[in-house]
């Protein structure tokens, strides 16, 4: 039995196999290889439209946010947060084509001895923010409400999250059909995109666990108990060195730290609305790598499809900076964290130039990572001078 990664002794799993054999026997829904499961039009019982419900949270970013606001004072650092839960929900959703008619409703549990009224009202607010700016990008996203409450017995800091409800045609759901000769995009999760305020590190919302304890010193672990989970060895609790304020070089610019961790979980929604208008049908298949990263895709693909990712886009600081303060192997990095990489779109090779151009419209950048081949199921990572990674399912 392999020895078990500093993610798994820290309570939390990139895979999450224990959950995955929980429901294995469940119903997979109208599409099984959909990558959210779509169900009959329960709500008005037409044959020819199917219904979509997602639920998701910000996971552990909201200690990270927790840390930085208690830090810096800074309020502003919650916006990301509401940011984040949200894209959780809607880019997994865009992936079987729905962008539009998406009703919204929050779910936000605090500890209301740590957490103030204005937080709460800073994630609502900017929750709000966030569906009209989409909205401007043809994106059709309503808020339905939610329920915030006050648990500080089972919530440490604070939890935010979302659920998502749509009904659309079945005709225009994508369903994953990927095969042996699609070649694969992948697309950039840090940068700045042309509908984007800032610099985004491209961390997104998983392995936030692993980036906080594996890069911040063990002082935030006395000043700050409540911001992780008490049942974790301290040794791998906050074994960094590095302060929140640190400045790491992007480019030419320095940017806090604290602030590369809590950039945005960057949406893809306004890149996919004109994909999905003009070439639903070249899609083969796409994959957004949240969790279990680059391993993702194997949940969605038959038992003779080998990936293989030989051109993989070169890692930002972020993830660069975190290999080394962790000394986590590739194999652990590109299954707890997207790279760099956190949407895929497999396509037939003659697509994929037309694709990419209008993604670089957005001032995205992408490229081709890697090609699917006949073979035994799984993802084969090749990384310059480095032995393969390889993924089973």
């Amino acid at each position: 039995m392999p020895e078990p990664s500093k993610y798994e002794l820290r309570g939390v799993s990139a895979g999450k196999e224990e959950v995955h054999k929980a429901i294995r026997n469940l119903d997979k829904g109208l599409f099984p290889t959909a990558f959210c499961k779509i169900l009959p039009d329960v709500v008005g019982g037409s044959g020819a439209h199917c219904n979509i419900m997602h639920a998701d949270t910000a996971g552990t970013k909201t200690s990270l946010a927790y840390l930085y606001w208690k830090e810096s004072g800074d309020v502003s650092v919650w916006d990301g947060i509401a940011q984040d839960a949200i894209v959780m929900n809607t880019d997994d959703m865009a992936c079987v084509g729905c962008t539009q008619d998406i009703l919204l409703s929050s779910t936000i549990g605090r500890n209301k001895h740590l957490i103030t009224g204005e937080v709460i009202e800073r994630i609502i607010t900017s929750a709000d923010a966030f569906v009209k700016k989409m909205a401007t990008y043809g994106i059709g996203i309503k808020m339905a409400g939610g329920e915030t409450a006050d648990v500080g017995d089972i919530v440490r800091t604070i939890d935010v999250g979302y659920t998502t409800f749509a009904r659309m045609k079945r005709e225009e759901v994508v369903v994953n059909r990927i095969k042996p000769g699609n070649v694969i995009i992948g697309i950039a999760s840090f940068g700045q995109a042309s509908y984007e305020e800032d610099y985004n590190s491209g961390i997104g919302s998983n392995g936030l666990t692993s980036a906080r304890h594996d890069l911040l010193q063990k002082k935030y672990l006395a000043k700050y108990p409540e911001s992780c989970n008490p049942g974790t060895p301290e040794e791998y609790l906050y074994s960094g060195s590095l302060d929140l304020m640190n400045e790491i070089k992007v480019g030419e610019q320095k940017i806090p730290l604290g602030k590369l961790l809590l950039s945005p979980t960057r949406t893809y929604l306004p890149i996919l609305v004109p994909i999905l208008r003009e070439y639903k049908d070249a899609l083969y298949g796409i994959i957004h790598n949240t969790g279990g990263a680059h391993s993702k895709v194997l949940k969605f693909v038959n038992d003779h499809v080998h990936i293989v990712k030989d051109q993989m886009i070169q890692p930002p600081p972020i993830f660069e900076l975190i290999g080394r303060e962790s000394g986590a192997s590739p194999e652990e990095m590109y299954k707890v964290f997207n790279m760099g990489c956190r949407l895929e779109i497999y396509v037939q090779p003659d697509m994929a130039d037309e694709i990419m151009d209008v993604i670089r419209a957005f001032n995205v950048d992408s490229q081709v990572i890697g090609y699917v081949e006949e073979g035994t199921k799984g993802v084969e990572i090749r990384l310059p001078d480095q032995e393969p990674v390889f993924y089973k399912s």
